[in-house]
């Protein structure tokens, strides 16, 4: 069965990008990001305090817990994966960054698991 987060997925996977990029992860700068309202953030910051994935320290920087950077990163690695699996087959990087954005979130543990092993066995091959 599919469980199916994308706007939480997508907060998350900013808020990494972000906090990768050296950028504190303010509210405002996430909703730059995403091209989202601030309001729209704002309640989906008190969603992801609510199930245990972030903290709003008394500045309003947005940190994960250990359970938010897990699956910040799970969110992160299905998007790099794929991406690079739709390259080699020929997609370009935007046709391939804009797709792998959609399936990352739809896609069973299990077949991201097969599409990983496979991206390693060709990754493998070309070293």
């Amino acid at each position: 069965m599919i469980k199916y987060c994308e706007s939480e997925e997508m907060y998350l996977e900013t808020i990494l990008l972000l906090k990768q990029e050296g950028i504190k992860a303010y509210s405002i700068r996430i909703a730059e990001r995403l091209n989202y309202s601030r309001a729209s953030v704002s309640r989906a910051m008190g969603l992801l305090v609510k199930k245990g994935y972030v903290t709003i320290n008394p500045d309003g920087e947005v940190l994960f817990t250990k359970e938010g950077k897990h699956k910040a990163e799970s969110v992160y690695e299905r998007h790099t994966v794929i991406t690079k699996l739709l390259m080699n087959i020929g997609a370009n990087q935007e046709l391939a960054e804009e797709n792998a954005c959609a399936i990352e979130h739809v896609i069973t543990q299990d077949l991201f698991e097969l599409l990983k092993e496979h991206a390693n066995k060709i990754n493998n091959e070309s070293n």
